[in-house]
């Protein structure tokens, strides 16, 4: 939890503020940027919430937060509705769950709901609120690892929903040799009907995006929205196999249609196909010229 003692500075006077032990992920300002903001490379509240939605926002930031940074002044005696409101809907039958783990550095996790059996994208905290709001919901039917970097508590949740987990053989670790259904070669394997799993080497030799009714794309640590929206991009820096596979696997991406982009670092994008075609092969010249 976080500590009043440890407040940064840089946080407005309020009931809402960040402490010295944020890890600087970027959750809370991409959760809530009427709040959160960046400075001095961590997070700070530069605007206290003034209204119910600005205030519920803020508390899914905290409960968000993988480091537990944000505290309150006061004891939140609203807390359970922020618990209760997780997973949050992105669109259509598509939900973030929130309550993102340290062990992958923050990484956002997502939910898909349905019919045949629910899909965990990746692995957030395994936290009771969390786990019984799965369970109201369906439980789980498969856990899709995008690659061995966001798997975090991936165990737990197989013990505890008896789920299959998903994750190509090139990124299996000492963790993770279990995993059910291991992906071999690099080309898509369909899971189901509408749901395509799409090698994509580069970030880690072993990645992969899963993408759900040409219009949803998981991306894990492929592809993400830039901090400001207007385009997509990769990330050299991170970039832990090979930059030049990376852009080949983005050329390949290119051939499929889809509307959003739901990363685990970055930020999510949404477009119509043809213009989410364009800003791909634009995201593609910007990683030739690197």
């Amino acid at each position: 939890m976080a500590h009043l003692n440890l407040r940064r500075p840089q946080n407005v006077n309020g009931d809402f503020y960040v402490d010295t032990t944020c890890i600087d992920c970027d959750t809370c300002r991409w959760m809530t940027p009427e709040v959160f903001y960046r400075a001095g490379e961590k997070s700070a509240v530069y605007h206290q919430p003034t209204n119910e939605a600005e205030r519920l926002a803020a508390l899914q930031a905290l409960l968000a937060c993988p480091t537990s940074s944000i505290g309150t002044v006061e004891k939140p005696t609203d807390i359970k509705d922020a618990q209760q409101s997780f997973p949050i809907l992105v669109a259509d039958n598509v939900y973030h769950c929130g309550y993102h783990s340290e062990k992958s550095y923050g990484a956002a996790s997502y939910f898909i709901q349905l019919a045949e059996g629910n899909i965990l994208v990746d692995s957030p905290r395994f936290t009771p609120p969390l786990v019984k709001r799965l369970e109201e919901m369906g439980g789980i039917r498969y856990m899709y690892l995008s690659h061995k970097d966001d798997v975090a508590e991936h165990q737990k949740f197989a013990e505890h929903f008896q789920c299959k987990r998903i994750l190509h053989a090139d990124d299996i670790n000492g963790s993770t040799r279990e995993v059910e259904i291991q992906v071999t070669g690099y080309e898509p394997f369909a899971l189901a009907e509408d749901l395509v799993i799409i090698p994509v080497p580069g970030h880690t030799k072993g990645h992969t995006v899963l993408l759900y009714k040409n219009k949803f794309l998981f991306t894990g640590d492929h592809l993400a929205g830039s901090e400001d929206y207007k385009q997509l991009e990769a990330f050299p820096d991170y970039c832990w196999y090979s930059w030049q596979e990376q852009i080949k696997s983005m050329r390949q991406l290119a051939n499929y249609s889809f509307e959003w982009v739901l990363p685990g670092h970055g930020r999510r994008f949404y477009a119509d196909v043809d213009t989410m075609r364009q800003q791909l092969h634009k995201c593609i010249e910007l990683m030739e010229r690197f």
